[in-house]
């Protein structure tokens, strides 16, 4: 397959704080040195690697060092990494939204962006206007724009007004619109970033279809940025993890996956204290998690038997309120819910005092990847009144084999590793 778009040696340096060197001696220094001697920016080498989480010496930081990978055409690739990693700065000088500091960019085609809500709109001007703008700017004709406006109309969902500026659009529909103008237009090069989780559910589902249909049916090639695995996991088949502005890892999107949560590795916990309100009537106090029954463990086996233990305490009885324990994977994606609700038992006519509550769950059940917990003391349907958001972290991995196929641990889609015996008679 051709070459879509190549990076070499793409670089990107940004000064904290104030914009220019601060003085008018250094600021001439840097033009004589760029506009007349024709040389690198002599401010350049004292940039510090761009780690948002550590404070540093250096004014300068580099948000992109040394990028070079190559795309192919029709291929979708996931850009991952921790917030701050660099991927949008990537995608947006890969639509000349800013100039990289070195490096340059070759990209065969028009592309299509989508990097914040309401990307390349003028407020002031009707969805249909900037329709027909976006159009103009990817080079399209009049008519080409217009055969193609009922498609994007219909995608968007935003038919009733098309004619109403987008400054009194909300923002779910403000990227409705921009993803179907994005992806209708004809670009060679789709490019999304994170904005699709600003959108509901039904339509996050069908711009990935859509995405699936451009890159497998039409052979457009696709960037896409998200923290969301699963998505990444099911529309691209290569992936590009970034660190502090460097690419850590480019190759087989599971293979990028798998480095980037192996990275999170260090957020895992076993256990985890409360602080308890004074003026609460309930209060959670402690959760861990138990391997066969044994504490202070990060890492599971899908064989291993998880048992969670959780205490809290109780002022006064409350019958109307009830417990819920949520389990993620990758903090995102909601693998099930525990509840007290079809168990108004467990919580009505108790006594004030400290509680447990134990439970286990069936083995195997998870599939290997990583899980989050997060507690909730809550009127069902109405309010959360206590939650402790990803409160504990573990990793479940295939450790031993057993009669576990690897393939169905790994390949199969879903989450829970359900895998019944089945039996099957004639009748």
């Amino acid at each position: 397959m051709p070459t879509a778009i190549e990076f070499n040696n793409i670089s990107k340096i940004y000064r904290l704080g104030l914009v220019s060197t601060g003085t008018l001696a250094h600021d001439l220094k840097r033009w004589w040195t760029m506009n007349i001697q024709g040389k690198e920016d002599p401010y350049l080498t004292i940039g510090e690697t761009n780690d948002r989480s550590t404070k540093g010496e250096s004014e300068y930081v580099w948000a992109l060092k040394d990028i070079d990978f190559k795309v192919e055409q029709g291929d979708v690739v996931g850009i991952i990494g921790k917030n701050g990693a660099g991927k949008s700065t990537l995608l947006k000088i890969l639509s000349k939204v800013t100039a990289p500091t070195t490096g340059t960019i070759r990209a065969r085609g028009r592309i299509g962006s989508l990097l914040e809500v309401g990307t390349g709109f003028h407020p002031e001007m009707t969805g249909r206007e900037n329709i027909y703008m976006n159009g103009a700017i990817l080079g399209m004709t009049k008519a080409e724009i217009t055969k193609k406006l009922d498609e994007i109309v219909d995608f968007s969902g935003c038919e009733r007004y098309i004619d109403t500026p987008v400054k009194r659009y909300s923002s779910g529909m403000m990227v409705r619109l921009g993803f179907a103008v994005a992806a209708h237009l004809d670009p060679e090069i789709l490019v999304v970033d994170e904005v699709l989780a600003v959108g509901d559910a039904e339509f996050q589902k069908k711009a990935i279809g859509k995405m699936q249909d451009v890159s497998r049916g039409e052979g457009r090639t696709v960037l896409f940025v998200s923290h969301n695995m699963e998505s990444i996991k099911s529309l691209c088949q290569t992936g590009v993890l970034l660190t502090n502005g460097k690419i850590e890892y480019h190759g087989d999107v599971m293979e990028t996956i798998d480095k980037y949560l192996y990275t999170q590795r260090g957020s895992l916990n076993s256990s985890r204290k409360f602080e308890c309100i004074e003026s609460e009537n309930f209060n959670f106090t402690y959760i861990e998690i138990l391997k066969n029954g044994q504490p202070n463990h990060k890492t599971f086996d899908v064989f291993d038997e998880i048992t969670f233990r959780i205490r809290y305490t109780l002022k006064h009885d409350d019958s109307k309120k009830c417990v819920y324990f949520l389990l993620k994977k990758e903090t995102t994606t909601l693998a099930f819910i525990i509840d007290t609700t079809r168990r108004p038992d467990l919580l009505e006519h108790r006594p004030s005092g400290e509680y447990e509550m134990t439970f286990s769950l069936p083995t195997p059940l998870l599939k290997p990847g990583t899980y989050s917990v997060t507690l909730k003391y809550t009127i069902p349907r109405i309010i959360d009144l206590q939650v402790k958001e990803n409160c504990l972290c573990f990793e479940v991995s295939l450790l031993s084999q057993k009669e576990y196929d690897a393939g169905f641990a790994r390949n199969r889609e879903g989450i829970i590793a359900v895998d019944p015996a089945i039996q099957i008679q004639k009748q």
